[in-house]
């Protein structure tokens, strides 16, 4: 009875501790919605009232008709889509090598990429804006999703290697006995089996990106080339008390999708950082 007792005391306390930190980080998101849900009249009462006398969703059609708006929307799509796709392309090979092969310095070497994964970007700006311009990468989508690959590789490899770990290795002896090749027993075998832990690590790499400010903020500097994290940024700097609710709606349009995408697909995440794609 005690030890029953016991665990129920400790399952409520963990659902108040959650309920505590989803406060903590829910609060300013319906803080922006009570914003973003103000006319310009409301914005000016502040925080005597959190719930706007007269909602309106006329800042989110002015915000989703405004055609530059849309066009950072889809550069900061565009960027993190591809730095997703590079990333994938450059840390499956990697992380098979890793899984599969032994090699000298093999644990050392995977160290060294999850410490590159802990340094901070703020460290490296000015030497990565020099060498942007030495190689006349500065205000292109191109060296912009280089970057975004070889700060995403760390992070990607160890999940892609997570998920090959937990495949049987007698799959690929079976198919090497049979006469496939190194090569197509990766691509032919693995990949297909790895394919849920890819998609993990697609996604997260994906809202990774999306929400990078630095590096497009560093790398950017015409406006159409800028992804929406930036441009949000530099509209704040250039805004007043009157389009603070035309802000907060920005804000959420840019935020939410990757909100959605992360809850929606949360299992599946959770699945391949735990146990890797397949139990073997």
């Amino acid at each position: 009875m005690k030890g029953e007792r016991r665990e129920k005391w400790g399952d409520v306390a963990t659902y108040i501790l959650a309920g505590l930190i989803a406060a903590f980080f829910l609060t300013p998101l319906l803080w922006l919605l009570s914003l973003a849900l103000r006319s310009r009249q409301e914005v000016f009462l502040g925080a005597a009232r959190f719930i706007p006398k007269r909602p309106t969703l006329a800042n989110f059609a002015q915000v989703l008709s405004d055609p530059a708006f849309l066009v950072y929307l889809w550069n900061g799509l565009k960027l993190s889509a591809l730095g997703g796709l590079g990333c994938l392309a450059v840390a499956a090979p990697a992380a098979y090598a890793f899984s599969r092969f032994w090699f000298a310095g093999r644990s050392a070497l995977m160290m060294a990429i999850l410490a590159f994964q802990m340094v901070s970007p703020l460290v490296i700006l000015v030497p990565l804006y020099r060498y942007m311009s030495d190689l006349g990468l500065l205000n292109s989508h191109f060296g912009v999703i280089m970057v975004y690959i070889a700060v995403g590789i760390p992070m990607c490899t160890w999940l892609l290697k997570s998920a090959i770990d937990a495949i049987p290795r007698e799959l690929e002896e079976a198919a090497a006995i049979d006469g496939c090749s190194r090569f197509g027993i990766f691509w032919r075998i693995t990949l297909p089996l790895i394919t849920p832990g890819i998609a993990s690590a697609f996604i997260l790499i994906m809202i990774l990106n999306w929400s990078q400010f630095l590096i497009p903020f560093l790398l950017l500097n015409k406006d159409p080339q800028l992804p929406i994290s930036v441009a949000i940024f530099n509209f704040a700097g250039t805004s007043n008390a009157s389009t603070t609710q035309v802000l907060a709606a920005a804000c959420l349009v840019a935020v939410v999708p990757a909100i959605i995408a992360f809850v929606a697909l949360q299992r599946m995440v959770v699945g391949a950082l735990t146990a890797g794609a397949v139990k073997g």
